[in-house]
């Protein structure tokens, strides 16, 4: 049966590490990278590759240790623990720190980014198959209301820093870094108290432990090809994660293309965010009543109706709107995707699947940002770069009919 309070602690986490995500690396630290850290647009881009690559190579082989040792709540508050003092650090950020503020962003994006590998596997040890999908969308659900909260109370602090008596909003800001840190792991601690991990093996040499997991890794590998219907859902995500990450990374700038004024992207952010949580859970029961794969598809049909209004889009109330449409979607489509993955992997292998899907969907997602790039160069449009974004939902759609899942979860079972 499972096991009720260890399950909440897991959902917790959410809310705790989704702080890094809204202040760090959607709001706040991006325009303070420009405005104090005297970066660029590039180089806070070129931030965002080098963490992602740095997690994309970690991920599988962390992943595969962690299974081999049986130790994933340690990697796990590890990581954590990483992220969070990287973003209690960016206070230390002052007027032209560029350089550090860089390193630090990546420390931090490697913790958080890093950590949700060990986080995800954890769903199939705590949570019984017939309930992962509500389990999984309250997760994400309580990500979107935890990182919203904390991004409302910071954006309060920031745009009201005269009024509590801070000597400017420099300081506003990396006062919000802190609470980042803080927030993360005092949130944390439920999970990391109620959760222990069972170690799988006596021996727990550094060495003996990297060349098992390097091992493992390599097994994946060739491993992966005897579960076919898993293989073709991946190519599926590969396509329809790179679409959704692409609006994500992409929306505040496509936003300034077309003159919308930054406290309204920021708005159009906290509506996300808030839609999210109500809306997340609605999409768990929902998919459980009446299927995941429905539920996929029309989210995935939500998102391409998403892009062609955002093509028409001319002022701040249509991206208001169409922050509305994101927040009913977006939750419940990453939920359901993780809920369909851990459904067909195999027993004891959870960690280490859910690294390789981190690093093959993490190395293909450069693929929605090129693609945006080079129309927009091509055409001088960033109207038609983002309805060309409309090609990686549709490919995701098709390649998602050709999946069947209970024989998917058959397959895994099997092994």
């Amino acid at each position: 049966m499972d096991d009720k309070k260890k399950i909440n602690s897991w959902v917790m986490y959410d809310w705790a590490n989704s702080a890094f995500a809204t202040t760090i690396m959607a709001a706040v630290m991006p325009i303070y990278f420009i405005s104090v850290a005297g970066g660029t647009d590039g180089s806070w881009s070129f931030t965002q590759t080098v963490a992602a690559l740095i997690v994309a190579l970690l991920s599988p082989l962390l992943g595969a240790i962690a299974d081999h040792t049986g130790r994933k709540i340690a990697f796990l508050r590890v990581f954590s623990i990483i992220g969070a003092v990287a973003s209690g650090f960016l206070a230390f950020v002052g007027p032209g720190d560029m350089w550090l503020a860089s390193i630090l962003v990546v420390i931090g994006m490697v913790g958080f980014g890093a950590g949700n590998t060990f986080y995800d596997a954890m769903l199939n040890d705590l949570v019984s198959p017939a309930q992962r999908e509500k389990v999984s969308a309250r997760g994400y659900a309580m990500g979107y209301l935890g990182g919203g909260v904390l991004l409302a109370i910071n954006l309060g602090l920031i745009l009201g820093w005269e009024s509590i008596g801070l000597p400017n909003e420099t300081v506003a800001s990396q006062i919000s870094f802190v609470t980042v840190g803080i927030w993360w792991l005092v949130f944390s601690w439920p999970l990391f108290r109620n959760v222990k991990d069972t170690p799988s093996i006596k021996e727990s040499g550094v060495w003996i432990n990297l060349k098992a997991g390097a091992h493992r890794l390599g097994d994946t590998f060739t491993r992966i090809k005897r579960y076919p219907e898993l293989m073709k859902f991946m190519v599926a995500y590969w396509f329809f994660f790179d679409g959704i990450n692409t609006i994500i990374i992409m929306a505040a700038s496509y936003g300034t293309t077309i003159n919308i004024e930054s406290k309204d992207l920021i708005t159009a952010l906290l509506i996300t965010q808030f839609i999210g949580f109500p809306a997340t859970l609605l999409f768990g029961k929902l998919a459980d009543r009446l299927g995941s794969k429905k539920m996929l598809y029309g989210s995935l049909v939500t998102y391409l109706i998403i892009v062609v209004l955002g093509y028409f889009m001319t002022n701040a109330l249509h991206f208001y709107l169409l922050a509305c449409l994101v927040g009913l979607v977006q939750g419940g489509s990453q939920a359901t995707s993780r809920t369909i993955f851990s459904k067909m992997i195999p027993q004891g292998r959870a960690t280490e699947f859910f690294g390789f899907l981190s690093f093959t969907s993490r190395f293909f997602a450069f693929g929605g940002p090129l693609v945006f790039g080079i129309v927009k160069l091509i055409s001088d449009s960033s109207r038609t770069a983002l309805l060309a974004v409309a090609f990686f939902f549709l490919v995701g759609i098709i390649m998602l009919t050709f999946v069947n899942l209970a024989k998917g979860e058959k397959e895994a079972l099997q092994e």
